[in-house]
């Protein structure tokens, strides 16, 4: 007997992330690589980090540094998470909001709290590949989100057949991968869908605090609070994270919903992890009440720029009838080739040829099509480098 064999029938459904695999490939010298949608180090607030670590382990704090705490999480951080979540349009109070380790946790609990086998969960189509990583292993099916006013609830629902349709799952704010924002209708439209098939929105925003131009639209959440009058009232579960803001190695996520969902993911924290690492929660804390809001514009400044070096230099070296996005924000462009070519073997010979890296596309739909298309991340190379490599990923594509 295989010790496999063992294995329950959900681990099937989960593969190894081919972000994380591609990552391990990445320690080669001279490589430039556009793979990891990952931050600058160089722009952490270390000094912040150093300091607010070194006072949660001063003689009085050390004791509530190391312990044990509550599942929901720190208080002072929630406190200050309820301000935040108040100036972008969501009035919320402590007990609307849980403390997870990362925002990826945060897609697990609520992939086991909608999803049971059978049932459907819609996405974009590409989506961000850990959320399809964290459903996965509840079994569901996946159907594509359509925004646009082009599919009815009803044709939803039948699509569906013996699995309900729990969620609908979007990243509305510069996507990863495809750096697309929904704009205030699709997000309005959105919020009708989900009445129609009485199902959630699970709305991730990763990357809502990174924009660079463009007026700043309200959080889904946002509107249906403006619709329903109370946090109570709504079906959409807002998931934020530190990770693209201050630091992703603390792992220190939330989720803002209504009280019935926060106390069932908290029962879910308890029994996977008890809490997140309360030193951690300190730190952020003592950091984004420091520091918050005037490092999220020096993020802006320096983003925005490599946004621009890489479109720049995408007009000047893609060959034609190869399109891409244009964000208006976060860490990613969506590049898409030419029909017939895969973006798998453009990366093998990008990285044996030219040593240029990047994620090919077809990891990001659930029906493993998009052969030909690739994420670009430009968060963590300066300018210059962009250009370079662009430069090189331009003359592999004309050979």
């Amino acid at each position: 007997m295989s010790t496999k064999d063992l294995f329950a029938t959900r681990t099937t459904r989960m593969k190894a992330s081919e972000i994380r695999e591609l990552l391990k490939l990445l320690d080669q010298p001279g490589i430039i690589s556009f793979a990891g949608g990952i931050p600058d180090p160089a722009l952490f607030p270390a000094e912040g980090f150093a300091a607010a670590f070194q006072n949660a382990l001063g003689t009085e704090r050390q004791a509530q540094a190391l312990q044990y705490s509550v599942s929901e999480g720190h208080v002072p951080l929630r406190e200050w998470l309820v301000d935040h979540m108040r100036q972008i349009g969501i009035d919320c109070g402590l007990d609307n909001i849980l403390i997870t380790s990362g925002s990826q946790q945060a897609l697990d609990y609520l992939g086991k709290l909608y999803l049971s086998p059978g049932d459907t969960a819609l996405v974009g189509w590409p989506t961000y590949l850990g959320a399809l990583a964290a459903f996965n292993a509840y079994e569901p099916r996946f159907d594509r989100l359509g925004i646009n006013g082009n599919r009815r609830a009803a044709e939803y629902a039948a699509a569906a057949g013996e699995g309900a349709v729990k969620f609908a799952y979007l990243s509305p704010d510069f996507a990863n991968p495809t750096g697309e924002t929904v704009d205030l209708r699709g997000r309005e439209t959105l919020l009708d869908l989900a009445d129609e098939l009485n199902c959630a929105v699970i709305e991730d925003g990763a990357y809502q605090a990174l924009r660079y131009d463009g007026d700043a639209i309200p959080p889904v959440l946002a509107l249906e609070l403006a619709r329903k009058r109370s946090i109570e009232n709504c079906r959409t579960v807002y998931c934020g994270s530190f990770s693209k803001t201050l630091s992703p190695g603390l792992r220190v996520g939330w989720v803002v919903a209504a009280k019935p969902v926060i106390s069932q993911l908290v029962l879910m924290k308890q029994a996977a992890d008890l809490h997140s690492a309360t030193i951690n929660q300190m730190a952020i804390n003592e950091v984004a009440r420091a520091c918050f809001d005037t490092h999220i514009p020096m993020l802006r400044r320096v983003y925005g720029a490599r946004r621009d070096a890489m479109l720049s230099a995408l007009r000047e070296h893609m060959p034609d009838g190869v399109d891409w996005t244009k964000p208006e924000g976060g860490m990613f462009i969506w590049v898409t080739l030419l029909k017939g070519l895969s973006g798998a073997d453009l990366l093998a010979k990008a990285l044996e040829t030219v040593k240029v890296a990047f994620v090919p596309g077809q990891a990001f739909f659930p029906d493993g099509s998009g052969a030909n298309t690739i994420r670009l991340s430009f968060s963590n190379s300066d300018e210059a480098t962009i250009h370079e490599g662009i430069r090189r990923l331009g003359v592999v594509l004309r050979t």
